[in-house]
């Protein structure tokens, strides 16, 4: 698994293992079988509505917590100074131990409260590095007006169809660790895009495969997301070919800014 080098020197895996979505005893199985199969990053959120099913697994299969890392997240409805450490100490009763934590989303006003009790956290050495989710430029200069330690990651919807150029070139100047969440644009349309698809059949692998490759090739990390063994297995196997600059291009060109989330700059969830 190659990694990255956030900006503290925390060494992060290039790839995670998504869980939105999988509840139950299903996450139990699919997080079992990732690790298994290579993984060493599992993303989560509380949600998510799964933290306490991934710690039961983690606890029960006597996992070496020191060899996965744990990202969990802060709901709005949770943040501001005392509802974050609040929220902390919840997650990481369920999961034994929380590696990365983020602001989920920005919201309105409250996430420089928040990273007060992040930066609190990390000072005190019970997280190994803290970022935030789905937030824009504008949205982590605002952070830096107050902040004493810049974000070393920021979790944004990446894939062919959206690729925000100015956030991922302002983050990559800041040192700051873009993880790509929907990488594979949740499915449908993506896997029978003839663009991808001719890609794909040149190199001998899945739309997927090539997707995951030319995101991570261009320095972000990925977590894709699937409960499937044969995806699990398949989107960890990407390190093996090389894209060309006409193949990048193609893929380039399929930007539309187009979601499949929400705006974050609309989006105020407090439920």
């Amino acid at each position: 698994m190659e990694s990255f080098k956030l900006s503290n020197g925390f060494e992060f895996p290039l790839i995670g293992f998504g869980t939105w979505r999988i509840k139950g005893e299903e996450v139990k199985k699919a997080v079992d079988f990732a690790i298994k199969n290579g993984y060493t990053n599992i993303d989560t959120a509380y949600i998510y509505g799964n933290e306490k099913e991934i710690g039961e697994y983690l606890k029960s299969e006597d996992v070496d917590l020191d060899s996965v890392i744990i990202t969990t997240k802060v709901w709005n409805n949770e943040q501001g100074y005392k509802e974050a450490l609040g929220a902390f100490e919840r997650s990481e009763k369920y999961l034994g131990k929380v590696d990365l934590l983020l602001i989920h989303w920005p919201g309105f006003t409250k996430y420089k409260d928040t990273w007060k009790a992040f930066e609190e956290l990390y000072e005190q050495k019970r997280l190994k590095a803290i970022g935030v989710s789905n937030f824009l430029t504008h949205h982590l200069e605002s952070l830096y007006e107050t902040a004493t330690i810049k974000p070393m990651v920021n979790q944004i919807e990446v894939n062919p169809y959206i690729y925000d150029q100015k956030t991922i070139d302002f983050c990559k100047k800041e040192g700051i660790l873009v993880q790509a969440w929907s990488p594979l644009a949740h499915g449908g349309d993506i896997f029978s895009d003839k663009r991808l698809v001719d890609i794909a059949n040149a190199h001998g692998k899945s739309v997927a495969q090539v997707v995951l490759n030319f995101l991570v090739k261009d320095g972000l990390c990925v977590l894709p997301k699937s409960d499937t063994p044969q995806y699990i297995k398949e989107n960890i196997e990407i390190f093996d070919f090389e894209l060309n600059e006409d193949e990048k291009n193609a893929i380039r060109a399929m930007n539309t800014m187009t979601r499949c989330g929400p705006d974050p700059d609309e989006f105020f969830p407090t439920d």
